[in-house]
């Protein structure tokens, strides 16, 4: 018997719809206007996971180095530094090996595949045991590691589907660029601050004789923003740009792209390499702001400094997001390097009389590290994924300019301590400067480096980028007719065919 609200319920949508033709049906697509915009933050939020990922590790860490298992930790134990490598390890072979993942199989495949991976190795790391002290710090590296593969992923995955979602047809030109650059590098600053706070909340409730649940459930709850991503992940379309561009069907030239991108990838890299390789001093002197403010540091003061320093990112990625569209990413780029050596510069010249005031200090380092944002932090991913190749390769290219980065943040973690020691040691007023002399001095060349060998971006600089490849392909004798996914094909034939349908009832007219 059909009851009489059998027709009402059937025409409720409860499904969310993202991608081509995104509708509004329910009260989750209503309210957080998902659809085209909801498609950006759906690929690019991500960063969001994998950034509370990344940075649980830190208090994590501290307990266990600290109150847990201080002498499994101690010298010459490598626990410490391998705790934080393994991560850098496994997150630059995701990112190598997703990107070809992303250009042959599909954003979407590599997008699910890594929010899967960031779900299950989050919550195997808070469950980490193992035979006494070691056997339970092996089992964290070990899942660190895997976990990293996860997060290194998104990178040529999530983040490259960003950026070719904001090119599409109903996103006003004038917002593509800060589309990109708030779902995704406003999402990882904000992760890095709440993942120190949800630390803090969690000891507040449990206290300093309950550390063991502290660390594990900060680490565990790493899995909530996964989960909840996967969701929507899973009613998205891939790209309309990636489905044109695409070579999943068809040869990649390798040696045409080096050829006619090796330049822009090259300073990419090298730009990208140098920032990650000196936020190092970032750690040095945040531990200066703590023993400054508080002589007498606690955990609790330690974690509540961490969220701080964190939230400093923030202003800045938020001020950058909504400048870039006008500047353009390049010169943004150029403007917060500019501003973030400044601020460098003024810090470690006037270190002495900054020592004696700490809010003066406190303020000159949020505003070094809030112009980085502005700059690299919020740039970098943009320019590589919109500036330096075409889409059939977008992944790749990504990928390789971001792991070299994150090579570089490995390598900072062990040449900063040798030339600290060189400088004087720590403690000292060469030690505590002389690398922010050094990192302010590099963020000009990596200026330079951006301002000759990289071009700023246009809206819709990817779509004309495919047009030009195409005509470079063609010139060198490389056949395109296998380019694009086979029901974009399908889809333009039959809007051809329907045109040509028009033209010829219009002449019997």
């Amino acid at each position: 018997m059909k009851m009489p609200w059998s027709k009402k319920v059937q025409e409720i949508n409860l499904e969310p719809t993202t991608g081509d033709d995104a509708t509004a049906n329910n009260v989750v697509e209503r309210k957080l206007g998902l659809g085209k915009i909801g498609t950006i933050f759906a690929s690019g939020s991500a960063l969001f996971s994998d950034g509370y990922a990344n940075a649980a590790i830190g208090p994590a860490e501290t307990i266990l180095k600290t109150y847990i298992y201080p002498e499994a930790f101690a010298a010459p134990s490598q626990n410490s530094s391998l705790v934080s490598s393994m991560g850098f390890a496994g997150m630059v072979l995701g990112q190598l090996s997703f990107g070809y993942v992303s250009d042959k199989i599909g954003r979407k495949f590599a997008m699910l595949l890594c929010t899967a991976i960031v779900f299950v190795f989050s919550a195997l790391s808070a469950a980490s045991k193992g035979p006494g002290a070691q056997g339970t710090i092996n089992a964290l590296i070990a899942y660190r590691f895997l976990l990293g593969i996860g997060i290194g992923g998104e990178y040529p995955a999530g983040s490259v589907a960003a950026a070719e979602s904001t090119e599409d047809s109903s996103i006003s030109k004038n917002k593509q660029q800060r589309l990109f650059v708030l779902a995704t590098n406003t999402m990882l600053d904000f992760a890095f601050a709440i993942a120190y706070f949800v630390c803090l909340v969690l000891l507040w409730i449990f206290g300093m004789n309950h550390l063991n649940a502290v660390w594990r459930i900060t680490l565990g709850l790493g899995v909530v923003p996964p989960m909840f991503l996967m969701y929507f992940r899973l009613k998205m379309h891939e790209p309309e740009v990636y489905k044109k561009g695409t070579m999943r069907n068809a040869r990649i030239p390798y040696w045409l792209i080096i050829k006619r991108y090796w330049v822009k990838l090259a300073a990419v890299s090298i730009t990208w390499f140098i920032y990650d390789w000196i936020t190092y001093p970032f750690g040095i002197y945040s531990s200066i702001i703590t023993a400054e403010a508080v002589t007498d540091s606690t955990l609790y003061t330690s974690l509540g400094w961490g969220c701080l320093i964190n939230f400093f990112y923030i202003p800045g990625t938020l001020v950058g997001a909504f400048i870039v569209d006008y500047l353009g990413p390049k010169y943004c780029m150029i403007f917060g390097l500019l501003m973030q050596a400044l601020f460098g510069f003024i810090m470690s010249g006037t270190y002495e009389l900054l020592k004696k005031h700490v809010a003066g200090f406190a303020i000159i380092y949020a505003l070094f590290l809030a112009f980085g944002e502005v700059g690299p932090g919020n740039n970098l991913g943009l320019l590589a994924s919109k500036a330096v190749g075409p889409t059939a390769a977008r992944g790749q290219i990504y990928g390789i300019a971001a792991a070299i980065g994150k090579v570089g943040a490995f390598i900072g973690t062990y040449t900063f301590p040798n030339i600290i020691a060189n400088l004087g040691g720590s403690g000292t007023y060469g030690g505590d400067t002389g690398v922010f002399w050094i990192g302010s001095g590099l963020a000009i060349v990596s200026a330079a480096i951006t301002f000759f060998f990289i071009p700023n971006i246009r809206a819709d600089a990817m779509r004309d980028e495919d047009i030009a490849f195409r005509e470079y392909l063609e010139e060198n004798g490389y056949d395109t007719s296998h380019m694009g996914m086979k029901d974009q094909t399908h889809t333009i034939d039959s809007e051809a065919a329907t045109v040509t349908e028009n033209v010829e009832d219009k002449s019997k007219l």
